[in-house]
């Protein structure tokens, strides 16, 4: 194993579905890389959304000051090389797993203290609609692309394609070889 790091923050609430099958094939493909790999499921951890108390800016803050399990998603960030948001898209957008944590990012991704500035950047999305436009896919990868320049990160790869039924991504082998190769790339 390399000394590199990939955080995956999966936010489907389903375990076994499509997100989970992309984020699995990057892994392997991490894994066979030499990397080493967190996956954090959003789904059921305790993470607030922000309430804009600006406590995370105040002078010797180390983050956010809500003590909840978005301390553990902020250790993550600071440990890896690279971070992979891993959504579904849900009216039109990134579930509220992903965009709460994109939220609360804010108190460790802005200013001296950006602690994502240099990082690779990946991102795994089914969505439903054969069609990115009409399905809100790109919407989300708007937003990542904007997220990306903003934080100072770099954009390695972009994984999203259609399914419709749970887990039904894995006969997708187009996309599941983009998956694979985007873990490949992160672990470099």
């Amino acid at each position: 194993m390399s000394d590199v790091r990939i955080l995956i923050l999966n936010g489907s609430p389903r375990k076994e579905g499509n997100t989970a099958a992309l984020a699995e094939q990057l892994t392997k493909g991490a894994h066979a890389g030499g990397a080493e790999v967190q996956i954090l499921y959003l789904h059921g951890m305790d993470i607030s959304p922000c309430t804009a108390c600006e406590g995370c800016h105040e002078e010797g803050s180390r983050g956010c000051v809500i003590g909840d399990e978005m301390q553990k998603v902020y250790d993550g960030l600071r440990e890896a090389h690279s971070i992979v948001f891993a959504t579904p898209v849900y009216w039109f957008c990134v579930t509220a797993q992903i965009k709460t944590v994109i939220d609360r990012i804010y108190a460790v991704g802005v200013g001296e203290g950006n602690v994502l500035r240099g990082k690779k950047l990946g991102i795994l999305m089914p969505y439903a609609d054969a069609d990115p436009f009409v399905s809100g896919a790109v919407n989300a990868l708007r937003m990542f692309q904007d997220i990306s320049g903003y934080l100072g990160t770099k954009t390695v790869g972009m994984v999203y394609g259609t399914a419709m039924g749970a887990g039904e991504i894995r006969k997708n082998k187009t996309l599941m070889g983009q998956a694979y190769k985007l873990g490949e790339e992160l672990a470099l």
